[in-house]
Parts: C-alpha cells; structure tokens; sequence
C-alpha cells in the first residue's frame, strides 16, 4: 500500500508557482493556525522564510519570501529547503493536490489504470 505508484519526470522550469501557494506538514500534520506557525518559526529558520497567503480548507497557505517573482527562481537556491530541494513529492499529488499544467515536472503512473483494474477484478 506505501509503495510508489507514480514517476516523477521532466525538471523545474522557473515558472515559481510552486513557490506561491504552499501547504506545510509539521509533525504529521498540515500547520492548520497562526499560533502554531510562530512557534515553528522559533524552531527551525526556514519558516521565517514564508508568509501567510490565506487559511485554506486543508490548513493556512504560504508563500516563499525568498522566491523572485520577476525570474521564478530561489534568491537562495543553495541554502533552500529540503521541502524545495525535494518537490514535488508524491505524496502532495496522492494527497489531491495538482502541478500546475505549465510546471516541467510530471507524475507519470507506473501502472496503467487497465492494469490496477484487471488486478483488483482478480480478487
């Protein structure tokens, strides 16, 4: 069940979307108040790097201080985030979430649905 069902492909193209509209999980869960967020900025510095958006459904929304909207790009690529250095992850797109459709990375599954049907038929 925890096994990978999709391939990533493709690379970034600096459209920097990824960078606007971002859910944070802390200790299992999306960081769903205020309060909470300004205790986990006293924790680790890269929550100081974000800034409420807005609350959505799932928990608040942030955007990346650091992301230069003009190129799309990271002011400090180097010293980015393991949250950045690793998206997108599957488990964002298992979750529901989407890639934008301008975004160079792509989740490609590695079953055709054909062939999880026909494997749930059999049982």
């Amino acid at each position: 069940m925890l096994r990978r069902k999709y391939r990533r492909t493709g690379k970034c193209n600096s459209c920097g979307r990824c960078c606007q509209e971002i859910y944070v999980k802390h200790a299992g869960g999306v960081i769903q108040d205020e309060q909470e967020y300004n205790r986990l900025k006293k924790l680790h510095p890269f929550y100081t790097y974000l800034k409420i958006k807005y609350k959505g459904d799932d928990g608040l929304v942030f955007e990346c201080t650091r992301l230069d909207k003009e190129t799309g790009k990271c002011t400090d690529y180097k010293n980015r985030a393991l949250l950045c250095k690793l998206y997108p992850q599957e488990e964002i797109f298992m979750l529901g979430g989407v890639i934008s459709e301008d975004c160079g990375y792509k989740f490609i599954p590695l079953e055709s649905f054909e062939e999880v049907l026909n494997r749930a038929r059999k049982k």
